[in-house]
């Protein structure tokens, strides 16, 4: 108990501490949302207070300090992507009840070794891959609960829900449309009349450096583990009738999902809280309402102060302040420009919308690249990736959100690790863009 009261105060100093040398470059409503996001920051990871309770602070704080009105704020709890959590939480739920995970889990192992690794790498693939052409939000969703059947050894099933989570990030930069910003930059490009990007060219782009992030990131996750075992039973599975009934549900969402990247016939929210309310239908899903109770409603608060924070950034102008600041680096030689660039991409997609960050940044950016020696192109092709790499904070990605929903993680071990593959993530791919894409 007197650890978690320091650990408030502790919070609480350093976010006045960042409020008061805010007040040095931006106004006093810019500078107190930056003394509440480092507030928010600090609990979630020092744990002084539960996820969620934090997670429902900016309800109180912004409008108490002027950031944003409460309908403002609260609006953000509800939002779209809440509910395709919701439907992805109840196939998650599903699956695990009937034991599909521990089947697929199996399958998975005939594949790959069995070591520690092997596996780490194998999930952290196989997740990349699907998130090229689906959801991120869905592919985790999807694997989470194998890697946690996976073993029982706390330390190496933390590697492994953090190898599902990096591998869904990663895998999103593949594909045009891997992930929002990259549409995002599609639609800009051609708004611009700059040189457009096809499938085929953006992935002959994104593929080594994913492949190089991929192995980087699985390899160092299984620092300290690789010699482990993942302990399996030896022997054939054959999925019974429920299992069978579960696995082309998935199947068939799948193809749902992907038929709705190409044709846009209805948002993957709906697809998903539709799939996840299908469970309860009798004899087609597999859930009762108290099933209902292992859904992480945490998570869901987690995200409602995510959506807060990047709504928050919009309206206080902070994010345009920020952004504004780039444009007297244009005297800077093109390289150190591009990792100023990549840095603070990175960075500031951990507490704000990567889809929000980048319909912001694309313009001054590209400002930017007019005033300075260097190919527009390049440089908002960097923007646009870096947003994909948001492996600090659980509010920065659906696929963060989803490892920390295992409650097998704290927001340290994700930090800790996070840290690490920010910075390489952004050397590799200031590396890569000036030697493989000018």
């Amino acid at each position: 108990m007197i650890t978690e009261h320091k650990n408030i105060i502790f919070s609480l100093i350093l976010s006045l501490i960042g409020f008061f040398f805010a007040t040095i470059i931006f106004d006093t409503t810019q500078s107190s949302l930056i003394g509440v996001v480092i507030l928010l920051i600090s609990l979630w990871t020092n744990g002084a207070l539960p996820l969620g309770v934090v997670s429902l602070l900016p309800i109180i704080l912004f409008p108490l300090l002027g950031i944003l009105s409460i309908k403002a704020t609260t609006v953000n709890y509800s939002k779209t992507i809440i509910f395709l959590f919701l439907g992805g939480f109840l196939l998650a739920i599903a699956v695990e009840k009937i034991g599909l995970h521990k089947a697929i889990a199996h399958k998975l192992l005939a594949i790959f070794p069995k070591s520690s690794r092997g596996i780490i790498f194998a999930l952290s693939i196989t997740s990349a891959l699907l998130s090229s052409l689906l959801s991120n939000t869905t592919t985790a969703l999807l694997l989470m609960p194998i890697a946690l059947f996976l073993t029982n050894i706390q330390k190496l099933k933390i590697r492994l829900v953090l190898a599902v989570a990096y591998g869904a990030s990663i895998g999103g930069i593949i594909t045009p449309i891997g992930t929002p910003p990259n549409l995002i930059l599609m639609g800009f490009l051609d708004d611009k009349g700059l040189d457009k990007l096809s499938f085929i060219t953006w992935m002959a782009k994104t593929i080594p450096l994913a492949a190089i992030m991929l192995v980087v990131v699985s390899f160092i996750l299984s620092i300290g583990v690789a010699n482990l075992q993942v302990q399996l039973e030896e022997q054939q599975i054959t999925l019974n009738k429920e299992q069978n009934r579960m696995k082309n549900i998935l199947l068939l969402l799948i193809v749902t999902l992907f038929l709705n990247s190409l044709l846009h016939f209805s948002h993957d929210a709906v697809i998903l809280l539709s799939y996840g309310i299908l469970m309860f239908i009798p004899n087609i899903g597999f859930l009762e309402w108290d099933d209902s109770k292992n859904i992480p409603y945490e998570i869901i608060f987690l995200f409602g102060a995510g959506f807060s924070i990047a709504s928050a950034f919009g309206a206080t102008g902070l994010a345009q302040a920020i952004s504004n600041m780039l444009l007297a680096l244009t005297s800077l030689s093109p390289i150190v420009l591009i990792l100023i660039v990549a840095t603070m991409i990175t960075f500031t997609t951990e507490v704000t919308s990567n889809t929000a960050l980048i319909s912001i940044a694309l313009p001054i950016i590209y400002s930017l690249g007019e005033a300075s020696n260097i190919d527009i192109n390049l440089i908002l092709m960097v923007a646009t990736i870096c947003a994909s790499y948001a492996f600090m904070l659980p509010i920065a990605t659906p696929p963060n959100a989803i490892a920390m929903s295992s409650r097998v993680l704290s927001i340290k071990n994700m930090a800790s690790y996070g840290i690490i593959f920010n910075i390489l993530a952004i050397l590799l791919t200031t590396t890569i863009a000036m030697v493989l894409w000018s």
